[in-house]
């Protein structure tokens, strides 16, 4: 018995070690810190159909499989509208220079302003503004090796930017998200429309009884230049 309990009480250490080694090297395992629920039914991303980051994202939104993303802005309850796109305002700076005066290190940056709507325009995240940058060391003898590490350096600061805007975006409240559309009975409302009512052509409508007191409701009306008795 005491055997068996100390070969558990190993697999357990070498179970945390493990998870511990895994979760300090990036890898986050499913649902434990990499998706996010979005308080939202429906998006609608505001960036070119062909945007590596749009693509990106909207795989990310998918990922929690709650949300749908829809093609028309007045149809979604969150609307995300790129103020600044990071793959047109990407930068690349001189950070270091070696002794002969010559470039040895760069700078990338990636920087995105976005805010989130909804249908109707109203504002549920602030213009935010997320800028990611990696330094890259420069060799002009091996030109292919460092265009190719600048490409995967951008390609990570990108999905690090789509897992900030992912956790942002899950930190607004429920409570901001519009209620969606209701049926009661014949009446059919939409959120900031006026009810409409449902009730099918040729159905005889009831008549409600007056509320008002019965001696109000039984008085003659009499018409100026008549007398009571006509």
């Amino acid at each position: 018995m005491a055997q068996t309990l100390t070969r558990l009480t190993r697999n357990a250490v070498l179970l945390a070690a493990l998870a511990g080694s895994v979760t300090a090297c990036g890898f986050h395992l499913r649902g434990s810190g990499g998706n996010y629920t979005l308080p939202f039914r429906t998006m609608y991303v505001g960036l070119p159909e062909s945007s590596p980051l749009a693509i990106d994202l909207k795989r990310n939104i998918r990922v929690n499989g709650n949300t749908v993303i829809v093609n028309d802005a007045k149809a979604a309850d969150g609307v995300i509208e790129v103020i600044t796109d990071p793959e047109r305002t990407r930068t690349k700076t001189i950070l270091s220079l070696n002794s002969a005066g010559r470039v040895s290190e760069y700078l990338l940056s990636y920087n995105i302003v976005f805010r989130v709507r909804d249908r109707n325009g109203a504002e549920l995240l602030a213009p935010t503004q997320i800028t990611l940058t990696r330094p890259i060391t420069f060799n002009e003898t091996q030109l292919l090796a460092k265009e190719q590490e600048e490409a995967m350096l951008y390609r990570d600061m990108q999905g690090d930017l789509v897992q900030q805007m992912m956790r942002r975006m899950a930190a607004i409240k429920p409570g901001t998200v519009p209620p969606p559309a209701t049926h009661s009975g014949s009446v059919l409302t939409m959120p900031g429309t006026a009810p409409v009512d449902a009730t099918p052509a040729g159905t005889a409508v009831p008549v409600m009884p007056s509320s008002a007191p019965a001696e109000q409701a039984t008085q003659p009306v009499v018409v100026p230049g008549t007398s009571k008795n006509q």
